[in-house]
C-alpha cells in the first residue's frame, strides 16, 4: 500500500510507542483498486497521553473524542485520524447510545469486530506490508458483498444506511443474512438523529457509481418504508409502450444509473452531483398522486397528467425528511419542476421561452436541467428517442446563443437608471422596474441603452385605467 511520505514518517515514531494499523475506507479503496486519500490509523499497545505526545511533533493535534480515543492529525494539508482500539457496548436506544472504552490491549481479530461490515475490517500492517482480515472482508470484496461482521451491527441502525450508500458507492450486493438482520431492526430508524440520516443520503448522491444498487439495499432491508415517497414510486404503474422497463420506482433507477455515466455528472463538483441526483431521484414523485387511466390520441392509456408540478411538495417534503440543508429546495425543485419543458416547445424555443425558463429555474441552470433530461431519456431502456435528444439538444443550443445555459438573465433596467431620469425613490420604483423586467424577457431590448430608450418611452406613457 503506497502510503504518503509524510504518513510514513509519523507512522514510524508511533510504532516507537505502539502498534499502528491502517484500517477502514483507506484500505477496502486500495484493494478495489481505488486512489483513497482516506487514511485511518489503528494503534494498540499504547495508552491515549503517550500516543498523542508521539504524534504533537508532526502538526496540529485535536482530541476529537477522548472518550472515543480519537486524535485528529493535521500534518502538511492532510488530516489522518489516529485513534486507540476500543470496546462498545450498548446502553440505550439510538446511534449515541453506546457505552465506548478504548482498550490498547485488544487484539487485531478483537477491534475488528466492532466494525460493519467484514469489508471494512480489513488492516494493514504498513511494516510487514501484511493484512490482517480475521473476518474474510477479502473473500467478500471479490463477490462485491456487504456482509456484517458480527450481531453487533443490530445495535447501531445507522449501519443500515451505511450499507446503502455503500452499496451504491462500489456497486455492491448485501448479503442475505445482512438483510434479514437489517429487516428486523427497521423499526429502530426513527432513533436516529437528521444530521446522521442525511449524511449518508448525501455520500449516495455525491459518490455512486450505481444509485440503483442503494436503493435495492433499502427495498431488501425494508427500510425503502422510512421514504415513502421513493416507496410509492414501486406501485404506480406506467404504459408499457412508453416504459416497456417498468414502474415508475424502476425508471427511477435506471434514470439514476443513467445520470451518474454522464461526463456532465461525473465531472462536476460535489454540490452540482448531489443537486443533480436528488432532482432526478425525485423527479417524477408527482406520478402517484396523477397517474390515470385515460384516452390519449384515441387510445387508452396510462397517463400521469401534471405530474412535473405535482413533484414539487412531495420533493420538498423528502428533503426535509431526510435532514437536506434548505439551500437545496431552490436548486432541486425547479428541475424536477421543469423537467419536462423539451416536450411542451414540441423543440421550437423562442427567445422568450428560453429566458423565462431560465429565471424559473435560478439558482439552477439550463445546462443543470439538461443533465436531468438526458437521464429521463435514457432511463427508458430500450426506446431511444432521436427526436427527444434533438429537443433537448435545441434548447441546449438555444441558450448557449443567449449566453443562458450557466445562468439566469439578470435585470438590465435598475433603480439608478430611474433615478437618472429624474424619477424620485417611491413605493413606484418596483413595479416600474418589474415591467422593464418583463420586457426585457421578452425581447424588447437586450442592452443598457436599449433598456434607457425604453425606459424614457414606459414613463412618457401614462398607465391604462
Amino acid at each position: 500500500m503506497k502510503l504518503p511520505p509524510d504518513l510514513m514518517a509519523v507512522l514510524e515514531a508511533v510504532r516507537r510507542v505502539g502498534r499502528p494499523r491502517l484500517v477502514g475506507g483507506g484500505v477496502r479503496d486500495w484493494l478495489l483498486g481505488l486512489e483513497s486519500h482516506d487514511y485511518d490509523v489503528e494503534v494498540a499497545g499504547v495508552d491515549f497521553e503517550t500516543l498523542q505526545r508521539a504524534l504533537a511533533p508532526f502538526g496540529a493535534t485535536d482530541v476529537v473524542g477522548r472518550s472515543f480515543g480519537v486524535i485528529k492529525l493535521r500534518n502538511r494539508g492532510r488530516e489522518y485520524d489516529f485513534s486507540l482500539p476500543r470496546r462498545e457496548s450498548k446502553t440505550g436506544a439510538g446511534h449515541r447510545g453506546f457505552m465506548v472504552q478504548p482498550d490498547p490491549d485488544l487484539s487485531d481479530a478483537e477491534a475488528a469486530a466492532r466494525r460493519d461490515f467484514t469489508v471494512n475490517a480489513i488492516a494493514y500492517d504498513p511494516f510487514a506490508d501484511q493484512l490482517i482480515d480475521p473476518h474474510d472482508g477479502q473473500s467478500d470484496l471479490r463477490q462485491r458483498l456487504l456482509r456484517h461482521t458480527s450481531a453487533a451491527f443490530s445495535d447501531d441502525p445507522l449501519r443500515v444506511l451505511r450499507g446503502f450508500q455503500l452499496a451504491a458507492r462500489f456497486d455492491f450486493a448485501l448479503a442475505p443474512e445482512t438483510a434479514a438482520l437489517c429487516r428486523r431492526i427497521s423499526p429502530s430508524y426513527h432513533e436516529l438523529p437528521k444530521e446522521r440520516v442525511w449524511g449518508e443520503w448525501e455520500k449516495w448522491a455525491v459518490k455512486s457509481t450505481k444509485p440503483s444498487r442503494g436503493l435495492d439495499v433499502l427495498t431488501e432491508t425494508d427500510w425503502l418504508r422510512h421514504f415513502p415517497e421513493i416507496a410509492v414510486l414501486a406501485e404506480t404503474p406506467q404504459d408499457p409502450e412508453w416504459h416497456p422497463e417498468g414502474n415508475v420506482f424502476v425508471h427511477t433507477q435506471l434514470c439514476l444509473d443513467a445520470l451518474v455515466k454522464l461526463a456532465g455528472w461525473a465531472q462536476s463538483p460535489a454540490v452540482r452531483r448531489l443537486q443533480l441526483s436528488l432532482a432526478v431521484l425525485a423527479h417524477d414523485f408527482g406520478k402517484p398522486a396523477t397517474t390515470v387511466r385515460g384516452e390519449r390520441k384515441g387510445q387508452e392509456r396510462i397517463i400521469s397528467p401534471g405530474h412535473e408540478a405535482v413533484s414539487v411538495e412531495p420533493t420538498l417534503a423528502f428533503l426535509r425528511r431526510i435532514g437536506a440543508p434548505l439551500e437545496l429546495d431552490g436548486l432541486v425543485s425547479p428541475l424536477v419542476m421543469h423537467h419536462l419543458a423539451h416536450h411542451h416547445g414540441q423543440g421550437e424555443f423562442s427567445d422568450a421561452a428560453v429566458r423565462r425558463l431560465a429565471r424559473k429555474l435560478a439558482p439552477a441552470t439550463i445546462d443543470d436541467l439538461m443533465l436531468v433530461m438526458r437521464a429521463d431519456h435514457d432511463g427508458r431502456p430500450p426506446l431511444h428517442s432521436a427526436e427527444t435528444l434533438a429537443h433537448i439538444e435545441a434548447l441546449g443550443a438555444k441558450a448557449q446563443a443567449l449566453a443562458l445555459q450557466a445562468a439566469a438573465p439578470q435585470p438590465i433596467v435598475l433603480g439608478r437608471h430611474l433615478i437618472a431620469l429624474g424619477h424620485p425613490p417611491g413605493p413606484d420604483f418596483k413595479p416600474i422596474l418589474d415591467a422593464a423586467f418583463e420586457a426585457q424577457l421578452d425581447g424588447q431590448f437586450t442592452h443598457e441603452l436599449g433598456g434607457i430608450a425604453w425606459l424614457r418611452h414606459y414613463l412618457s406613457v401614462p398607465p391604462l385605467k
